[in-house]
């Protein structure tokens, strides 16, 4: 599977800024709402408003226009990029909704911290 320019600059940019456990998930095939996912897990509340800033930073580079929902949230924060859907979790909010597990059977890049 080839990701996007889109989608590999924001798990590269919230991979640099020590994201945990960044994957892409392509789900193309199995979703009506998007081509792929981010998947990110931040360590505390401000440290998930980093991660969506520097995504969202990436995106306006690219020029891509984006929507966030969420931002108040303690677990689960999205940004809606078109085709592109990052979604930033706290360590429970990734436990809690368990995308990972719905989206396992789909092909999966995972990225390091990049330092």
């Amino acid at each position: 599977m080839e990701y996007s320019n889109v989608a590999q600059s924001v798990a590269e940019a919230i991979s640099s800024k020590r994201g945990q456990d960044v994957v892409m998930v392509d789900v193309q095939e199995a979703s009506t709402i998007a081509s792929e996912f981010v998947v990110a897990t931040a360590n505390s509340d401000v440290h998930m408003g980093t991660l969506c800033n520097e995504a969202e930073d990436a995106l306006d580079k690219l020029g891509v226009k984006y929507s966030r929902e969420g931002q108040n949230s303690s677990m689960w924060r999205l940004i809606d990029a078109g085709d592109v859907l990052i979604h930033i979790f706290s360590s429970k909010g990734r436990e809690f909704y368990n995308l990972d597990r719905i989206w396992g059977d789909r092909p999966v890049k995972r990225f390091e911290n990049i330092d």
